[in-house]
């Protein structure tokens, strides 16, 4: 769904173990990683676009992970202009709900080709704040409010490693 200021409604899913680490995802065929997100379909709630897009790029069921809460609002990025798809309705960017999720599952059971039409070929786990450092520079605001805003949300022994982590990488 893309709204009358042209940008496409998205959840972007922040899934943390028990160690307060993050998933931390490669596109396929790319040397780009990211968090997993994805497009909120018409007539979709954005809870519903979550669970759906857990399953598609992760493999994850609902009743394998804790919701812990989500971003008050839309957080919104700009597509760069090279970037921008011609062939579609007009998208300049992305507005995003984001949500923290923990896993409850054993980690075995996630699957990168879970719909048949794999985003990734390579996860693995990494520290709460890292991402700031690798993702793509037009995401990277995004990113920085989503995390700061949902650290507060993981449990204490997480939250605390975390804020450890901020303090020693000056943040």
């Amino acid at each position: 769904m893309i709204d009358a200021e042209g940008f496409r409604a998205n959840v972007g899913i922040v899934l943390v173990n028990h160690a307060g680490q993050v998933f931390w995802a490669r596109r396929i065929g790319q040397n780009a990683w990211q968090f997993p997100q994805g497009g909120i379909k018409q007539h979709e709630q954005p809870e519903q676009a979550l669970f759906r897009e857990l399953h598609e790029e992760v493999g994850l069921a609902p009743d394998e992970v804790e919701l812990l809460g989500s971003t008050s609002g839309w957080l919104r990025y700009l597509i760069p202009r090279r970037y921008l798809r011609r062939d579609r309705p007009p998208c300049i960017g992305q507005k995003q709900l984001w949500y923290l999720l923990r896993l409850s599952a054993n980690e075995d059971r996630i699957r990168l080709d879970a719909s048949g039409l794999p985003e990734f070929d390579a996860w693995r786990w990494v520290d709460y704040w890292t991402p700031l450092e690798h993702i793509v520079n037009f995401k990277r605001e995004v990113y920085r409010h989503a995390l700061e805003e949902l650290v507060s949300l993981l449990p204490q022994p997480a939250q605390a490693s975390a804020s450890r982590a901020t303090r020693l990488n000056g943040g």
